[in-house]
């Protein structure tokens, strides 16, 4: 079985910059899938990420399943709550919402997912997830009824990610949420990423390209991009 984890970890050493496409379950059309296939093998995405705030849908098997037989990206869930775990991915970010003070998500749902990621196979890999204030609410915020952290208070940020990595948390992940009207700002990347030692992973609001290159730059180790995929298959096109 693949280590997904001890691949990121080497595409680090090697400064080798990683991207993601997430994909929410809610907004799939299983019609026009092979379209989308099509078009993340012609993309630079070194992973999939699935999951959603919501996913109202129960299709997650049947998505990964039909991924699976013309994709080879890795396929990560990327869940909001234990519904959405699935035997059919390759890994799960096991996500601890370090940014917000809701006991359902530091530690209730990761309870209640034990037992269900005892009958799976799953990588499971300890992720700190810490949501910046975008400029607008966001999905993760309504449904998770937690604060983001101020986007202005960096060496807050800063902190934040570091009290989850003395935690044990194997990856830190920086998020501006689904449709953000700002990403997350490229100094509290830079930063982050100058005091950690685990991988960053930065997603919401990038909307193109440069965005993607930038954020790289200025130190994330994976690039999440969703929405604006979501709304131009040819991105990458483009």
């Amino acid at each position: 079985m693949t280590n997904i984890y001890h691949e990121i970890l080497q595409s680090k050493a090697e400064n080798k910059k990683l991207l993601a496409i997430l994909l929410d379950p809610d907004k799939i059309e299983m019609n026009s899938l092979q379209t989308l296939i099509e078009k993340i093998n012609q993309s630079p995405a070194t992973h999939i990420f699935i999951g959603g705030s919501h996913v109202e849908v129960n299709i997650i098997d049947e998505l990964i399943i039909r991924l699976k037989q013309k994709i080879t990206l890795p396929i990560v869930l990327f869940p909001g709550n234990p519904s959405q775990i699935s035997k059919e991915a390759d890994a799960i970010l096991f996500l601890t919402l370090l940014s917000g003070r809701n006991p359902d998500y530091l530690i209730e749902h990761q309870v209640n997912a034990v037992p269900i990621l005892k009958k799976t196979n799953l990588e499971v890999i300890s992720t700190g997830y810490i949501l910046i204030e975008s400029g607008t609410q966001t999905a993760v915020e309504r449904v998770s009824k937690t604060d983001p952290l101020d986007r202005k208070n960096i060496e807050y940020a800063v902190q934040t990610a570091q009290a989850g990595e003395y935690i044990g948390n194997k990856l830190m992940y920086l998020e501006a949420g689904s449709g953000a009207k700002q990403s997350v700002p490229l100094e509290m990347i830079k930063k982050t990423a100058d005091n950690l030692k685990i991988p960053l992973i930065v997603g919401g609001g990038i909307r193109s390209k440069t965005e993607i290159l930038v954020a790289h730059i200025a130190g994330a180790d994976l690039v999440v991009i969703g929405t604006a995929f979501e709304n131009d298959p040819n991105f990458f096109n483009s």
